[in-house]
């Protein structure tokens, strides 16, 4: 295996630790305190974010994308989905911040993870008729922006308190916006790969 595959592989899976290194910072920011902590994690989750753009960015660079690659990059996304939404959920709640804040984060996490699941079974599906299982540029643009937007609301959740108390109001608003943009996105996606995967999934079913 060359060089540059390897690197880019790397960088894909490099995700993962990533995302659970901000998970770590995170959890003991919220009991701890500290602005060290609040630094860490927002940079390990900078970082994370980082390698969705730069694995695809090189892979296509240096001529190395590959059908595992395709496979890989989805599934890393869906591990940062998984720990980073889910300890927002957390975080808004143990801090009493809102519960209608925390409903909406709950709403929004469980609507990503049904997206995520049945994208991934029609792709399997499609694999079997050798679809191009390659992210569509809709899904490319509802990842780019579900990092820095994850990374958003975690620095609202970490900061708000220690904000001037006006700017409370405005930071909260919009992140109820980015949150809004993202489910508007994530159902559209989803209804934009299931109009794309649908014939194969009708083949499967009609497969005797």
């Amino acid at each position: 295996m060359s060089f540059h595959r390897t690197f880019v592989n790397a960088l894909t899976f490099a995700r993962v630790p990533l995302i659970f290194a901000w998970l770590g910072f995170a959890v003991a920011q919220e009991f701890c305190g500290g602005f060290g902590l609040a630094v860490a994690a927002c940079a390990m989750m900078l970082l994370s974010g980082l390698t969705d753009a730069w694995d695809g960015i090189l892979a296509r660079k240096w001529g190395v994308v590959s059908t595992l690659g395709k496979m890989a990059d989805p599934l890393m996304d869906k591990v940062f989905y998984i720990v980073a939404f889910p300890a927002l959920v957390w975080q808004i709640m143990h801090q009493g911040e809102s519960n209608s804040h925390a409903l909406v984060m709950l709403f929004f996490t469980i609507l990503y993870m049904l997206r995520d699941t049945w994208v991934t079974f029609m792709r399997s599906v499609g694999t079997l008729y050798g679809a191009d299982v390659a992210a569509m540029w809709l899904g490319k643009v509802r990842t780019a922006l579900s990092f820095p937007g994850a990374g958003w609301v975690y620095m609202y959740c970490c900061f708000h308190k220690t904000a001037p108390t006006s700017w409370n109001g405005p930071w909260l608003l919009s992140c109820y916006i980015v949150e809004g943009l993202l489910v508007i996105l994530t159902v559209w996606s989803l209804f934009t790969y299931t109009a794309a995967y649908w014939p194969y999934l009708r083949r499967a079913l009609d497969r005797k």
